[in-house]
């Protein structure tokens, strides 16, 4: 009779213990977002989504360059968007915070670590929108120039139109010429490689590029390599085009996270 006492003790022991974990919170965060015209819940980042969820928070932000934002805010609001969605992290005891996302997502936790610099880690997937390049073509230097004249002047609230670029496709975007001018200045937060040659402080990167992405080749590799170097980063190449590359790389990031949460 009493080992049948010890034992369901034990076990009511066990289960409380578990409860008892289970209410605690998950010690891992990541802050993630999309890429250009895409929204919160994108199809190219659920992959992703699923794999980190039972192990981490996981915060979805739909950011000004989303399909129903269009730059409807300057970048610096972007940058104090994914602020929030950190502190709130921290602020529920979270101990380990990455920012990353795909494409546009990806540049943003570059500017991020240059401007701002607080997270643990940046998870780059897929990283694109290169103002750099764009502003090479003659329609959209036009629209950036103007953008720049109306700012230089003081009149940041100015509308002006530019076709916007993704991937090939094209979009005609109206917004005021301080926001334009924000994501779109060559030489601006847009910019992957001075973020990257900005970045605050040296933090574990991990960086996933597809084969068939446009930036694979020198033009990843040389953004990367203004990172702040770090012994636990990671450098991944995937047999993945631009949208697929966080699907196909998915696997590989958990292991990498849960190896720097310890699990």
């Amino acid at each position: 009779m009493r080992r049948w006492l010890l034992h369901f003790a034990m076990v009511g022991m066990g289960t409380m213990a578990c409860a008892a974990a289970a209410a605690q919170p998950l010690s891992c965060g990541v802050v993630l977002m999309h890429g250009k015209w895409g929204m919160p819940q994108s199809p190219y980042l659920k992959p992703v989504v699923q794999k980190l969820e039972p192990h981490c928070q996981v915060k979805l932000l739909e950011m000004p360059w989303s399909r129903q934002r269009l730059y409807d805010q300057p970048y610096a609001d972007a940058l104090t968007q994914i602020r929030e969605a950190v502190a709130e992290l921290r602020k529920a005891g979270v101990q380990w915070v990455a920012v990353g996302g795909q494409s546009f997502g990806a540049n943003a936790s570059l500017a991020y670590m240059a401007q701002v610099g607080d997270a643990d880690a940046i998870l780059p997937l897929a990283p694109g929108h290169v103002p750099e390049v764009f502003y090479q073509i003659s329609d959209v230097r036009r629209s950036v120039d103007a953008a720049r004249q109306w700012v230089k002047s003081g009149k940041g609230d100015t509308q002006v139109e530019m076709t916007d670029i993704n991937q090939g496709q094209r979009r005609l975007v109206k917004t005021s010429a301080a926001s334009l001018w924000s994501y779109f200045n060559p030489q601006g937060w847009g910019n992957m490689g001075l973020s990257a040659a900005a970045s605050r402080k040296p933090v574990p990167v991990f960086w996933a590029i597809g084969t068939l992405d446009p930036l694979h080749g020198s033009g990843s590799t040389e953004i990367y390599q203004k990172l702040p170097a770090h012994a636990d980063s990671r450098y991944l190449v995937v047999r993945a085009n631009h949208a697929n590359t966080p699907e196909v790389s998915a696997d590989e990031l958990l292991a990498w996270v849960k190896a720097r949460i310890g699990r």
